[in-house]
């Protein structure tokens, strides 16, 4: 008995003694300071544990937007009249409003695109009256596939639009093929009028696949063969003769 009391009275004593040493802290709920976010900080208090710091969430960085292509239909003035109205001449009395509604401002864009093709006949027909002769046809797919090319630009993923484009541009090449060879003069004259830069086509399409690639290395590799083996006959021929025309002489001075 007397042995647990003195056991109890030293533990007590060294329990008072340890909390001398190192007294308890207060723990603070957690707060996100400027001082916690600067880095981490580690915490010198007996049973305490460091808090980390916050992770920041940052967001992407915005993408620069492209500038947009300069659009064929930005030379032609707003206040410009419609085709419909332009031969009407009480169109050309109205009043700012009614003019405003019969312009191009409030028009749509297939009014402003026939506009252009007007525009781009006007410089290559050879006539007033001449409404389908090759260069007419040139000048409208030339303003067509200008505008498949801008709204491309913007929407890239537009398969439908994109072959009918590849279409009009297959089809501009045989009529500028024809007209050069005919009417070189014209054929000048169009490409320099509309601002179209003719490259000659290659002499065959073909689809490069694996098969004809490995095809065409092997007989590649076969053609230099069989030049090798020609280039050695080549040789053995000339050795033989000039051989033979050696031994021609001995016998000559043998027989004498």
């Amino acid at each position: 008995m007397f042995t647990s009391i003195a056991l109890r009275t030293v533990l007590k004593s060294s329990v008072g003694v340890l909390r001398e040493l190192c007294p308890a802290a207060p723990v603070k709920p957690w707060t996100c300071s400027s001082a916690m976010l600067s880095g981490p900080r580690v915490s010198c208090v007996a049973g305490s544990f460091a808090v980390p710091p916050p992770v920041r969430q940052y967001a992407r960085g915005v993408k620069k937007k492209k500038p947009s292509p300069q659009s064929q239909l930005s030379d032609i003035p707003s206040t410009t009249l419609r085709m419909d109205y332009s031969a009407v001449p009480l169109a050309q009395t109205t009043d700012d409003v009614v003019r405003r509604l019969l312009s191009l401002e409030l028009a749509r864009k297939s009014d402003k695109l026939q506009l252009k093709k007007e525009q781009l006949v006007a410089k290559v027909q050879r006539d007033e009256n001449d409404r389908s002769s090759v260069e007419v046809r040139v000048a409208i797919l030339t303003a067509k596939i200008r505008n498949y090319q801008e709204h491309l630009q913007q929407h890239h993923k537009d398969k439908a639009n994109k072959r009918r484009m590849l279409m009009d541009i297959d089809r501009r090449k045989k009529l500028l093929k024809r007209l050069r060879l005919v009417r070189y003069d014209a054929f000048e004259k169009v490409c320099e009028q509309l601002g179209i830069t003719y490259t000659f086509p290659p002499e065959y399409y073909r689809r490069a696949t694996r098969r004809w690639l490995a095809k065409k290395a092997l007989c590649i590799k076969v053609f230099k063969e069989v030049q090798k083996q020609k280039a050695e006959q080549r040789l053995k021929l000339k050795e033989s003769l000039a051989s033979k025309e050696t031994e021609a002489p001995k016998t000559k001075t043998e027989a004498q």
